[in-house]
């Protein structure tokens, strides 16, 4: 019995000097989020490319040799800028021509009518037939249009005269030089003297799918002016902010999508025309809902989940993401205020002790814009 006893007690001291040798659980290093309670934007991103409002591609209306050429390289010109001049000599000499013929024509009216008159108060008295006043009025009526034959001729000359000068039909940026003095351009020819672009504003033209045509209408309802971001071909940077000016009016059935145009200020000339852009379109914000870093959001299959950190240790709950924006997702089943995990996912299990090794963040979309 004494040995049985003796046993049994060594035993027991062997077992809890076990237990006490045993080192506890490590805890899981794992870096920290705040959830959040705010606002989030709704986008839609598409590919775009920088239009000008308006482009001018001047060519001549005349035939002749240019012999200034007024305007530099990238210059900005206004509106009646002067930019070629061809050799007015000819449609100087042409004019004149169709004035003098103009001049003579007129005087001839004025002696048919002068005649017209001496036949009507001699007709008053009886003195001569009737035929010869109604030959001398149909003579006036002739006269008078040759006359407005005449001016017509004259006025066509003239703006032939004025097409010698070329100005600028729109504010805007001249582009290269395509041509010199002494080139001899062709009336209604295919040589481009100069290309105007306006830049200020400047619009940019991008396609939406179909499907999402009823969700930009009904953001225009709430909000007349939508917001158009431009970003650059890495979808990285932007560019610039405008508003949403109006969607097409037919879809392409080709590609089943709509183009819309964007207006943009662009008073520091970011947008350059053709310029390929990311374009993102804000069709609306949600208001007071839960945000969480994307990052703090795990799948498994279809369900989603994040690990809530209570009192140093993980707990998996559920989740519904919804609305992602600037690495921020607008999720359900966590309350704001509540503390996520955000990194370890491969150790990390429920019921897990961790040792948060940062101070937790509090999620917000660094991207959005609330209209």
């Amino acid at each position: 019995m004494i040995l049985v006893v003796v046993l049994v007690f060594w035993l027991v001291l062997h077992l809890m000097g076990a237990k006490k040798a045993a080192p506890a659980p490590k805890k899981i290093t794992v870096t920290s989020a705040t959830a959040t309670k705010g606002d989030i934007g709704v986008y839609l991103d598409a590919i775009g490319t920088v239009t000008p409002v308006y482009t001018a591609s001047i060519t001549s209306q005349v035939t002749g040799l240019i012999v200034a050429v007024h305007y530099k390289e990238g210059q900005r010109v206004a509106q009646g800028d002067p930019l070629v001049d061809i050799d007015p000599r000819p449609f100087r000499a042409t004019l004149l021509q169709a004035q003098g013929a103009l001049e003579r024509d007129e005087n001839l009216l004025a002696q048919a009518e002068m005649d017209a008159e001496r036949y009507r108060i001699a007709w008053g008295r009886r003195a001569i037939a009737k035929q010869i006043l109604d030959d001398q009025e149909k003579l006036v009526l002739q006269d008078r249009g040759t006359v407005k034959n005449d001016q017509g001729m004259v006025d066509f000359d003239q703006v032939q005269l004025d097409f010698c000068h070329i100005t600028a039909p729109i504010a805007g940026r001249v582009g290269l030089r395509l041509v010199d003095p002494g080139n001899v351009v062709q009336s209604a020819g295919t040589v481009t003297l100069a290309v105007i672009t306006q830049l200020e504003p400047i619009t940019v033209v991008f396609t939406i799918p179909e499907d999402s045509i009823a969700q930009v209408q009904a953001g225009r309802r709430k909000n007349a002016s939508l917001t158009v971001d431009a970003y650059d071909r890495t979808a990285l940077t932007k560019i610039a902010s405008g508003k949403l000016l109006t969607l097409d009016n037919q879809i392409d059935t080709t590609t089943g999508t709509v183009k819309g145009r964007a207006l943009f200020d662009n008073e520091d000339d970011a947008l350059f025309p053709n310029q390929f852009v990311n374009t993102r379109l804000l069709v609306n914000t949600v208001q007071g809902v839960t945000l969480l870093p994307s990052s703090a959001i795990q799948q498994n299959g279809q369900a989603s989940f994040a690990y809530v950190i209570q009192n140093n240790v993980v707990q998996m709950r559920s989740v519904k993401p919804g609305v992602t924006e600037g690495g921020v997702t607008q999720v359900d089943g966590v309350n704001p205020g509540e503390v996520v995990a955000t990194s370890s996912f491969d150790k990390l299990q429920d019921k897990a002790a961790v040792n948060v090794v940062n101070k937790p963040v509090a999620a917000s979309p660094t991207a959005s814009s609330t209209p």
